[in-house]
């Protein structure tokens, strides 16, 4: 018996788009030509990416007993993602992102979490209980609540199977998680307010860090989880920086941007993949920012991201 599957613990959503000339200040109101509805979600976003890419898939949530509910599952299933550990909860409602992309491509988002911020660690442990046998990584996101987030890290670790952590956003729990070593894909911000609520490194001098700076950053917190640190920069790329504190730069794949909602996820759900496939961290990051980068091409968090053959094609190419 192999041990390859996925688990993804982490929230659905129903994404709500307009796409607007810029993204709106304060007290400000910007007009767009429509709304688009797409499947959303940090945790069922990067399931998504991971099925996509070849992966078998448990996805680990919750949904509201409402039509937008039964929606975003068919939507899963239709990608492929095993949804039979999602919970749905009676008289709550399914979550939802606002999202405002700009013509550059970059996102403003405000997610109402319903009933996301009802799952509970005892479906989380029951789901891995079945699941961590066929396991070769479980990816854990942070929009659900934290006793959920620390019993799929801790199941995770208990059992052996490595676990990568999206401190996204960073809450509580996180720092409590961390002397377990998981796998962590902050992006900088989130690695600069990490390393700060964990006392483990110095804050950067200025809005825009130095790249000295991040890396000094990663490499403090890598001194605290003795594990990875994969840091995503945008258009930048990804710095990853190894469990001995040795660093190395992935360059990002150069495409034309329309949308970067789900960039992050997607780079997740393929590293997860990639990972649970047995490939070497560098090797694996490296496909994952492939992904990610085909993912910017088209609007909506999943549009973009590709299949196994198209991703293959374009890591090929790299």
């Amino acid at each position: 018996m192999t041990a390859d599957d996925i688990v993804v613990v982490g929230a659905v959503n129903v994404d709500m788009v307009v796409t607007a000339p810029q993204l709106p200040g304060p007290g400000e109101t910007v007009v767009g030509p429509g709304m688009r509805r797409h499947g959303g979600g940090k945790g069922a976003n990067a399931a998504v990416a991971a099925a996509r890419s070849g992966g078998t898939v448990h996805y680990v949530g919750a949904v509201g007993d409402d039509d937008l509910g039964a929606t975003a599952l068919r939507e899963l299933e239709a990608d492929g993602v095993g949804t039979d550990d999602v919970a749905v909860v009676a008289q709550e409602a399914t979550g939802v992102a606002l999202i405002v992309v700009d013509e550059a491509g970059e996102n403003q988002i405000a997610v109402g979490a319903g009933a996301n911020g009802r799952l509970g660690a005892d479906v989380v442990e029951a789901a891995l209980r079945r699941r961590l046998p066929t396991a070769g990584c479980v990816l854990v996101s942070t929009e659900v609540p934290g006793a959920a987030v620390a019993a799929a890290v801790r199941a995770a670790t208990a059992a052996g199977v490595r676990c990568v952590l999206n401190p996204a956003p960073v809450i509580p729990v996180v720092v409590e998680l961390l002397d377990l070593g998981p796998v962590l894909t902050p992006n900088t911000g989130e690695l600069f307010a990490l390393a700060a609520a964990a006392g483990s490194g110095p804050p950067p001098s200025r809005a825009s860090p130095s790249c000295k700076e991040i890396l000094t950053c990663a490499q403090a917190l890598v001194g605290r989880t003795r594990a990875p640190v994969l840091v995503t920069l945008g258009g930048d790329g990804v710095l990853v920086v190894d469990s001995d504190g040795t660093s190395r730069h992935v360059a990002p794949l150069w495409v034309e941007v329309r949308d970067t909602t789900g960039a992050g996820d997607t780079f997740n759900g393929v590293l997860a993949r990639e990972l649970a496939a047995g490939r070497r961290l560098d090797e694996a990051a490296r496909v994952a920012t492939v992904a990610a980068g085909l993912s910017v091409t088209a609007v909506g968090a999943r549009n973009g991201m590709p299949t196994a053959t198209e991703l293959a094609a374009a890591a090929a190419g790299a």
